[in-house]
């Protein structure tokens, strides 16, 4: 149990929570869990720590490019290894446009 709760504080950086409600600690309990087992299923797909894949998308970033004709959200293009992880995980990847706004007319 101990090892547990290191390795939830540690990897999956929980902090403490205190709930006094018995509905609460169980749903956060069912959380932690939940975690930790999407961890271990992730690590055993791609043969990689839970730090090596955390360390991989890291990078992966949004850029905001704004102008008077609108503004872009634009995805960081992804390294090969960043591909590979997500494809490993079977998990789409990120698309290379997030948002797209035009500026809408006003009419009188």
């Amino acid at each position: 149990m101990e090892r547990v709760h290191r390795h939830l504080k540690h990897t999956v950086d929980v902090r403490p929570m205190y709930h006094r409600l018995d509905d609460r600690i169980r749903s956060h309990v069912l959380l932690c869990w939940l975690a930790l087992l999407m961890i271990r299923v992730a690590e055993n797909e791609t043969g990689q720590t839970w730090r090596q894949m955390r360390d991989l998308v890291a990078p992966i970033d949004v850029g905001r490019h704004a102008t008077a004709h609108g503004e872009v959200w634009q995805v960081r293009p992804l390294t090969e290894e960043q591909k590979a992880l997500f494809q490993a995980l079977k998990v789409d990847r990120p698309p290379h446009y997030l948002k797209i706004v035009t500026p809408t007319r006003k009419t009188a």
